[in-house]
């Protein structure tokens, strides 16, 4: 085995059930680890508090196609998908980057990019709980129970079986433990 000159990259791929805490758990990376957020690219609307270029890219079906895409869903009626360049330019900072993504985009995730995509999926075992978290966070309640209902976040509920042997499961009820897990993974990961 010959010597790296550069440290292995590694994409942590946040992934679990709307509500689970996605987005505020890879808030805690970058604002804790420094750990840059890849921006993936979206059809829907943007919610009241998210802003273009920040929370998501904003397109259009016909800007969405012309992407150049290392994976796409169709989700709960709109479509996601995150860019090589996006990886790259977040690679290009950080030996560490990360994404939120459903457990499609996860699974795609790890086929692609192997052990430097780190699955970790975020657990919150009673739907009342995630059903009270995306109230919170401003969808609306019509939303909300869409979202719940919809084979999507039925699927997201588990992680899957191709995944489980290679996933890291989080429960993220106590903030203060999965922080403590957090900070293992992110040492591990600095370490390798």
């Amino acid at each position: 085995m010959t010597g790296k000159t550069q440290p292995e990259h590694y994409i942590i791929v946040l992934t679990g059930p709307a509500g689970a805490g996605k987005t505020t758990v890879q808030n805690y990376l970058a604002t804790e680890d420094g750990i840059p957020k890849i921006i993936t690219h979206t059809t829907r609307a943007p919610r009241a508090h998210e802003q273009p270029g920040v929370h998501y890219y904003f397109e259009t079906p016909e800007s969405f196609a012309k992407l150049d895409l290392l994976e796409a869903v169709h989700y709960a009626g709109h479509q996601y998908g995150s860019s090589k360049e996006g990886l790259e330019r977040a690679w290009a900072h950080h030996q560490v980057a990360s994404i939120v993504l459903d457990t499609e985009g996860a699974l795609t995730y790890r086929k692609r990019l192997g052990n430097q995509a780190v699955i970790i999926y975020l657990a919150v075992p009673e739907t009342q709980e995630l059903h009270r978290r995306m109230l919170q966070r401003g969808d609306s309640p019509a939303a909300v129970q869409q979202r719940l209902h919809s084979a999507e976040t039925q699927r997201d509920l588990e992680l899957p079986a191709e995944l489980k042997d290679v996933g890291i499961y989080l429960p993220n009820q106590d903030w203060n433990q999965t922080t403590a897990q957090l900070q293992q993974i992110i040492e591990k990961l600095s370490n390798d």
